[in-house]
């Protein structure tokens, strides 16, 4: 069979596509690129590729760049270097055009988030705000952490996270969620959703029963009953969890999840009363709490209550917190505290299967604490979300009879007769993402309602978002 050296057939490299903008480096752009010309078939097993200078001017990229991508599909063998004959496509056995396909495979959690990467949207739930966040502060204590990070020797790091960062929790723990630790009970988990798999895993809690707030957290009810979890809902009301509705229910079950702090998606803070209800119920059968302090201290009305687990003297309490809230979704930073009495299985557990990483973020995390910016940025968060939690009860209550202020949401009432999941769906049309308060229902016959994020301020106010949003709740009506 006689070569190809038509340069120009049914792929030409010279057109190969190459964005300067993005992370990747070229010469693994051009390796990607060549490679998916040849296992989808547009690049013919002994066409002879163009030669390192060649495609380098054309590319306008230097020679070595190429040199480095055709040394790597060498090795990979989908590339011959013949020397002075020049690199052809290497012939494999039973070579046919593959043609280019995706796996319809559904996003993960698409019943409960609408899209993953994408700029957050007005009524957003969970999103702190763009304009917020002191972007210049963090970004050059980041870059300071990174290049000390270049210029430490190398080793294994602590899988229970960085002890800077550890330490730093301690002391801000104790100042304002008043609970009191050692470093050795703190471990920087991947979000809230890593502490909460290991929270299961090291507890031995697969398979059991547990209490959960009934409306509750969407994903961590779908973490339950992936752990195949038989959940007990148990209502809540003014007070929080109902404690004597839970023992009724299930008096035995094995843990109690518990967003004390502020209930999601209520916001309503568990009384003293019932915590030491739950407590003794946790106490009396060696039962576990595991405490979901999403917001922690970001309330917007007084001083936030302390951590359930500062009441705990039993060891019953697994604390969980996050940064996702108050820095950003996307370091996937989370930290939980445990009992003295289960640090050193927690520790173990944790370094078999799911050791910290990206220490990076974690020192630079530390030092933004401990150099002060971190309450500020608090307290400046506080205050500008404040704001705007006004501005939108001011805009939906010309609308809407029953709004309400939960947490860092506003909830909006429904009639029963109301779908208000597809309301939320036709929203997002509208550049709005509000949640369905009956999808946090576990109960059939859960409350109709909106939830609406306060944190992103849309670009033309609320006012005419609120406008938009009576308009689709008058249609589905």
């Amino acid at each position: 069979m006689p070569k190809n050296d038509n340069l120009t057939g049914p792929f030409d490299l010279r057109a190969l596509p190459l964005d300067r903008q993005q992370p990747r480096q070229l010469s693994e752009q051009i390796r990607l690129g060549i490679t998916a010309a040849i296992t989808e078939g547009r690049l013919l097993p002994g066409s002879r590729v163009p030669s390192c200078r060649d495609l380098a001017v054309q590319l306008g990229v230097a020679r070595g760049t190429v040199r480095l991508a055709y040394d790597m599909l060498a090795e990979s063998q989908l590339l011959v270097a013949r020397g002075a004959a020049g690199t052809y496509v290497a012939r494999r056995p039973h070579t046919a055009p593959v043609p280019a396909t995706r796996l319809n495979i559904a996003t993960p959690l698409s019943d409960v988030v609408y899209d993953f990467d994408a700029p957050p949207l007005t009524f957003q739930m969970g999103v702190p705000a763009n304009d917020v966040f002191p972007a210049k502060v963090w970004a050059r204590i980041l870059s300071r952490e990174a290049r000390a990070m270049v210029s430490a020797p190398v080793s294994y790091p602590d899988p229970r996270g960085s002890v800077i960062l550890r330490e730093a929790l301690v002391g801000y723990l104790a100042m304002t969620r008043g609970l009191h630790c050692d470093v050795s009970q703190v471990f920087i988990t991947n979000g809230y959703a890593g502490a909460l798999g290991i929270t299961l895993m090291s507890l031995g809690l697969y398979g059991t029963q547990g209490w959960m707030e009934d409306p509750g957290y969407l994903i961590a009810e779908k973490a339950l009953r992936l752990a195949k979890v038989d959940i007990v809902a148990v209502p809540v009301d003014e007070q929080g969890l109902q404690v004597e509705a839970g023992i009724a229910l299930a008096e035995n079950a094995a843990f109690a999840l518990v967003t004390a702090g502020q209930q999601a998606p209520l916001g309503t803070t568990l009384s003293l009363a019932r915590r030491h209800a739950l407590l003794e119920w946790a106490n009396r059968g060696q039962r576990w709490i595991i405490e979901d302090d999403y917001l922690g201290e970001l309330q917007l009305q007084g001083r936030a209550a302390p951590a359930l687990a500062s009441l705990d003297t039993e060891g019953r309490v697994i604390h969980i917190g996050t940064f996702s809230k108050t820095l950003s979704p996307t370091l996937r930073l989370g930290y939980m505290v445990v009992p003295p009495a289960l640090a050193a299985s927690f520790g173990d557990n944790i370094a078999a299967l799911a050791p910290a990483s990206a220490f990076v973020l974690h020192n630079a995390v530390a030092a933004f604490m401990k150099e002060g910016h971190f309450l500020r940025h608090l307290r400046r968060m506080k205050r500008v979300y404040a704001e705007r939690l006004a501005m939108m009860l001011q805009s939906l209550s010309v609308h809407f009879a029953q709004v309400q202020q939960s947490g860092l949401a506003v909830i909006v009432r429904l009639p029963d007769d109301s779908d208000d999941r597809a309301i939320a769906r036709e929203a997002l049309a509208w550049g709005m993402a509000p949640s369905p308060l009956s999808l946090w229902y576990k109960q059939a016959s859960g409350q109709k309602g909106l939830l609406l994020g306060v944190t992103n301020m849309p670009p033309n106010g609320f006012d005419r978002c609120a406008d938009q949003l009576k308009a689709l709740c008058d249609r589905y009506a």
